[in-house]
């Protein structure tokens, strides 16, 4: 009896078939990972940190033009902006145009407090505020004003106060810029609501030279 051996070996077409196979699985195994890191990073950069460019001059010589910074997100998560703290948040003249530009300032005025502005100084609820970080001896707009910060909301000026678009100037511009034509409307425009405030500026990453952190 003749017992007919069976050919055990793939033919070339299934040859052919199973490497095109191993092609798209390789290829769809690096599809995945690409998607997976392009969600996380937009989940990082979205949620959990900010990471911008600065693009003028406001904040020196905190920060300086071109700078760029890594800020934190979930910081505020569970606590509030504190005085002091460089915040990345909406500017609300943009907003209310229905535009997402994102200012960076320092937090000056805590909500419920009156913070005045008289000769080159800061006073909070009457008692002068020491600012070592200011840049140079203030002489633009140092004076004659006062402003009532509503519950929830802050105070930002940046340190740079001779060349910065700031809560002294917001309300005019807001007027100016046809966002509001009442007086009484354009002074709320001084302020930042908190759920605007997206997160707190840490350190300078590039470049090297600036390297470092934002409170040092």
């Amino acid at each position: 009896m003749s017992v007919e051996k069976k050919n055990e070996e793939n033919t070339p077409q299934q040859s052919n078939e199973e490497k095109k196979k191993k092609v798209r699985a390789e290829i769809l195994s690096w599809v995945e990972v690409i998607v997976v890191a392009v969600v996380l990073a937009l989940f990082i950069d979205n949620v959990i940190i900010i990471n911008a460019t600065i693009p003028s001059g406001s904040m020196e010589k905190t920060i300086m033009t071109g700078d760029r910074i890594i800020g934190a997100r979930f910081l505020y998560w569970f606590n509030d902006p504190a005085r002091g703290d460089i915040v990345v948040f909406k500017y609300p003249i943009d907003e209310a145009k229905g535009l997402n530009t994102k200012f960076i300032k320092r937090v000056i005025g805590l909500p419920g407090e009156t913070v005045e502005i008289k000769d080159g100084a800061v006073y909070i609820d009457g008692d002068k505020l020491e600012e070592d970080y200011i840049n140079g001896t203030w002489v633009v707009e140092n004076d004659g004003y006062r402003f009532d910060v509503p519950e929830d909301h802050y105070l930002m000026l940046g340190d740079n106060r001779n060349n910065s678009s700031d809560a002294r100037y917001w309300p005019s511009l807001a007027l100016k810029e046809g966002v509001t034509d009442n007086v009484e409307e354009a002074l709320t425009f001084s302020y930042v609501q908190r759920k605007k405030i997206l997160g707190k500026a840490l350190f300078c990453y590039w470049p090297f030279r600036d390297f470092g952190s934002l409170y040092s």
